[in-house]
């Protein structure tokens, strides 16, 4: 776990670069207009500032296709190497022509460190601390420019302040940020699975983790490939298993599961629930739009909720059920194998591979080819192996009590294959293997809201069975196309059969068009908020509360009291994030954003009421100064981290990079939209205008994060994108209907 946090501390430095750039040009501009004499060119002015903005649009069009095809670690790369030279060229910058070109390098930097740095974090971190790690580019980039501004005040009080030096610095962090991408930062271990690299992703997982057993996380990331398909929501009933039944005697019910627990001889048995849930079961109920606020909430945000109220509650006393969810799913026997898979090893091993099973024809005790150190079985109709009885397997204790489980995939979650057969249009049995995702529900038995709840669903209230929901959908690993090819053991492929590119028409699946109304749309709500035009007048209202008074009465001239009251206003932000990074993983984004957006729009409302009433002078400063504050605080708290962490956890593996490149050249080209429009609207409607429609805006965001903004808080990244798929289908249904 420490590896996983020390690599987004690193990883987020590339934020902190952003963060000193963005606070040194508002201070370097102001010697920088007047060596060039800037006073009567105020283009020439602004496109000093805007070139940062301009390149970091351009260089996002192509960062998400190429981060998916090159990785996310070369591109990191590649930033840190740009703001190392953009540095380098501002500190030599003979005329305005040469610093603009610096600018636009060092905009390129800017650009791919904001793209992919939340995308690299999300990918590495465990699902249950993700959104504190994910809100680290947050408090590094507030912490920069803290930094910056203080840097920048201190030379600003020399007698002749050097701007090239101001802007110069830059390459100093820069290197550090290099040496740290080169030398320590790994490569994401979800990009390496989908380029079949197993082994190394396998590596960097155990290194992130600091565990040997990363057997569960190798499947699911394998499983996490494909883009759309069919899925199901399933509930079974989790129970102990009766001793005085055979295992043999198992098979008879082709619907049990057997689940194995890290005691020593614990073993489960889960049953569905008769009347299996699919995509329609909720209409059985009343759809799931229909459920709440008449039709208005997205499905999607009722399913996630269901997930998130039905957790289990911690230290309960059935815990012993799912001891961390350790592993249910696994089995300690037959240890023998210890493949090392990767995309080089595919010819040899395709052909020659036998299962520890029975034959090569049989699907008894397949074996999934991920798992090295400690095998997986999962048993067609649970018949007992030919090398050891299943009971034999379940003596061989997986791991010590409390230890993560090789099926556990993070956040209450499991992972699990079934057996399941169909009859075919020609009246044959066509079987395959199903994969799972189970998830523990709150109170056994209990069905309260549960979307996939059905008659007969409960368990006795003193009993020692468990309520579980469950996705069930088409493995990545058990495809017919891919299985014509090269087959892995009797049922299986090899995973790096799995890799394939990114494509254009993976945009169009269903849940990815969701994900993306909800990401693009909440960088569009995010950037008419108000950021800009609040930062723009709170120098006027410190000025206004009498800080610049007191500041030049201690000798500081006016454009150095403007800094260091930008450095008091940035530092104001540091112990809100810290607060949001405490909660966001607690509360959960969307709790974050619906919590928080109402204090910025009485915020601004405020500021709008000071503009138009007149008060006392006294009275308006002290009112506006509480506003902005407020407003800062708790914007840094929700709005600012949540939707660049949202756009990285909701986009499928394969096409994450061009999706989050999408997001993100909204977010740019948004910002520059109102970073200019803002003095064109300060003249046309005025201050209060301004302040008003951005209160609008926060009116328009806090209803549609109520309505379409799910909570995706301790979630494996799989997971989310496989309810994605499900809620869209589900509208579609709906409509269709």
């Amino acid at each position: 776990m420490s590896g996983a946090v020390l690599v987004a501390v690193a990883a987020a430095i590339g934020n902190l670069l952003q963060g000193w750039d963005n606070a040194t040009i508002a201070g370097a501009v102001l010697y920088v207009k007047r060596e060039f004499n800037l006073e009567s060119e105020p283009t020439i002015e602004g496109l000093i500032v805007a070139m940062s903005l301009i390149g970091a649009t351009c260089i996002t069009t192509c960062s998400g296709g190429i981060s998916d095809w090159l990785g996310r670690r070369p591109m990191l790369i590649i930033s840190s190497i740009l703001y190392f030279l953009s540095g380098l060229v501002m500190l030599w910058s003979p005329n305005v022509y040469i610093l603009l070109l610096a600018r636009l390098l060092d905009g390129f930097g800017v650009g791919l460190a904001v793209t992919l740095v939340p995308v690299y974090i999300s990918e590495t971190a465990p699902p249950e601390i993700r959104g504190l790690l994910n809100t680290l580019p947050q408090f590094t980039g507030s912490i920069g420019m803290f930094l910056s501004y203080c840097m920048v005040f201190g030379m600003s009080l020399m007698t002749l302040p050097n701007w090239r030096l101001m802007l110069g610095v830059l390459s100093i962090p820069s290197l550090a940020y290099f040496a740290l991408t080169i030398f320590f930062l790994p490569e994401s271990p979800r990009w390496l699975v989908s380029k079949g690299r197993m082994s190394e992703a396998k590596k960097v997982l155990q290194r992130l983790r600091g565990r040997e057993d990363v057997a569960g996380e190798m499947a699911l990331l394998v499983e996490g490939l494909g883009v759309g398909g069919e899925t199901s929501i399933e509930e079974y009933i989790i129970g102990p298993a009766n001793e005085d039944i055979e295992d043999n005697d198992i098979s008879a019910d082709k619907d049990r599961i057997k689940l194995y627990g890290p005691e020593d001889g614990l073993s489960w048995v889960a049953r569905p629930v008769t009347g299996q849930s699919t995509l329609g079961i909720v209409s059985r109920h009343g759809s799931i739009a229909n459920q709440s606020a008449l039709g208005l909430v997205d499905p999607l945000v009722t399913l996630f909720g269901s997930v998130h109220e039905k957790a289990p509650e911690t230290g309960s006393m059935r815990s012993a059920l799912f001891p961390h969810f350790g592993s249910m799913f696994s089995v300690g026997g037959n240890q023998a194998r210890n493949e090392e898979w990767d995309e080089e090893s595919v010819a040899r091993e395709g052909d020659d591979y036998q299962s520890d099973g029975a034959g090569a024809d049989s699907d008894d005790n397949l074996q999934s080819p991920l798992i090295s150190r400690q095998t997986t079985s999962v048993e067609k109709d649970m018949v007992p192996a030919a090398h050891g009885s299943l009971t034999s397997m379940r003596q061989g204790s997986l791991m010590q009590a409390g230890e993560q489980g090789s099926m556990g995939i993070g956040g209450g979650w499991q992972l699990a294959w079934k057996w399941s057969e169909k009859e075919g249009r020609d009246g044959k049995k066509e079987g395959g293997f199903k994969r799972i995702y189970l998830h523990q529900e709150g109170v056994p038995g209990s069905r309260r809201g549960s979307l996939v709840s059905l008659p007969g669903a409960e368990a006795p209230a003193d009993s020692e069975y468990v309520q579980a929901a469950a996705l069930v959908s088409q493995p990545a690993l058990y495809s017919k196309e891919l299985m014509k090819q090269h087959p892995v053991g009797p049922a299986m492929v090899h995973p790096a059969e799995t890799a394939k590119g990114p494509s254009w028409n993976d945009l169009f699946e269903p849940g990815v068009k969701h994900a993306l109304v909800v990401g693009v749309g909440i960088q569009i709500l995010q950037q008419f908020s108000g950021i800009n035009g609040v930062l723009y007048y709170t120098p006027q209202i410190l000025e206004q509360a009498g800080v610049g008074v007191l500041l030049s009465n201690l000798g500081i001239s006016s454009s150095s009291a403007s800094l260091l009251i930008s450095g008091i206003t940035t530092l104001l932000m540091l112990p809100s994030i810290a607060v949001a990074m405490r909660l966001m993983d607690i509360a959960g984004r969307r709790s974050l954003l619906l919590a928080t957006i109402p204090v910025l729009i009485m915020s601004l409302l405020v500021l709008v009421i000071g503009s138009v009433v007149k008060m006392g002078n006294i009275v308006h400063a002290a009112v506006s100064t509480v506003s902005v504050v407020l407003y800062f605080c708790f914007f840094v708290m929700g709005f600012g981290p949540v939707p660049n962490i949202l756009c990285a956890e909701i986009f499928p593996t394969r096409i994450r990079g061009i999706c989050i490149a999408m997001c993100a050249l909204t977010f740019w080209i948004c910002d520059i939209i109102v970073t200019y429009s803002l003095p064109v609207l300060l003249k046309s409607i005025g201050l209060a205008g301004v302040f008003g429609m951005y209160a609008v805006v926060c009116v328009i965001s806090w209803v549609f994060v109520f309505l379409k903004v799910p909570e995706t808080k301790g979630m494996p990244l799989e997971v989310i994108t496989e309810f994605f798929s499900v809620g869209a289908k589900q509208v579609e249904a709906s409509k269709n209907n």
